[in-house]
């Protein structure tokens, strides 16, 4: 598959790119799409909710009342969890929301959601390019050349650009990652993918 090669703003440079078959023209496999993006938000889960539980309770451990003659049940602590202000039963926990995934699985993704988007026309290509001072407007005037404004937008670089993070960080969807940072989550969660030219070239050369 060919695509042209845009500038920013968003005119036909003439130039052409190929994109590998094995990377983006493969038969996706949804279920490892769901894998991939399940450990991802997985991971991204802090898992430090926590409620006391009777142990974690400060109170009194008298006995309440008398074992018997008094009509009800039987008490001997104010913490139990049948009683207001106790300590609740079986409350969760600190624990790790994170699970393995083999690699070869995670690549498998990647591929497949890359494919998923070459066969939706939503990727670009445009010329390598920066911004000398971070501002949140040249972002965005290069977005509406590229016709993306409106929609949510992956830029791909092949490293990290402080300017264009800044510059684009206030944008409501749009988000800037290097291709070292590209996951199944972002490819699928944008509407468009935004390679530059090096990115491209990283992204298939390092593919395997």
């Amino acid at each position: 598959m060919k695509l042209s090669v845009l500038n920013i703003a968003g005119e036909d440079t003439g130039k052409k790119v190929d994109l590998r078959k094995d990377v983006f023209e493969i038969e996706p496999n949804d279920h490892a799409i769901y894998l991939d993006v399940k450990q991802y938000l997985a991971n991204n889960r802090r898992g430090t909710h926590k409620t006391k539980e009777r142990a974690d309770i400060t109170g009194s451990t008298r006995k309440i009342k008398r074992q018997k003659g008094t009509g009800t049940a039987r008490a001997g602590s104010i913490k139990s969890p049948i009683f207001r202000g106790g300590g609740r039963t079986f409350g969760p926990r600190p624990r790790s929301y994170s699970f393995k995934l083999n690699n070869k699985v995670k690549q498998l993704a990647r591929k497949s959601a890359l494919s998923y988007k070459a066969k939706d026309k939503g990727i670009l290509v445009v010329e390598d390019f920066s911004l000398e001072v971070p501002k949140t407007r040249g972002f965005y005037d290069i977005r509406k050349s590229l016709n993306v404004d409106n929609k949510k937008s992956l830029l791909v670089l092949s490293e990290p650009n402080k300017n264009i993070y800044l510059s684009s960080r206030n944008l409501a969807g749009s988000k800037v990652i290097t291709v070292s940072e590209l996951n199944t989550y972002d490819i699928m969660n944008a509407s468009v993918v935004i390679f530059m030219e090096s990115s491209l070239d990283v992204l298939q050369k390092s593919a395997s």
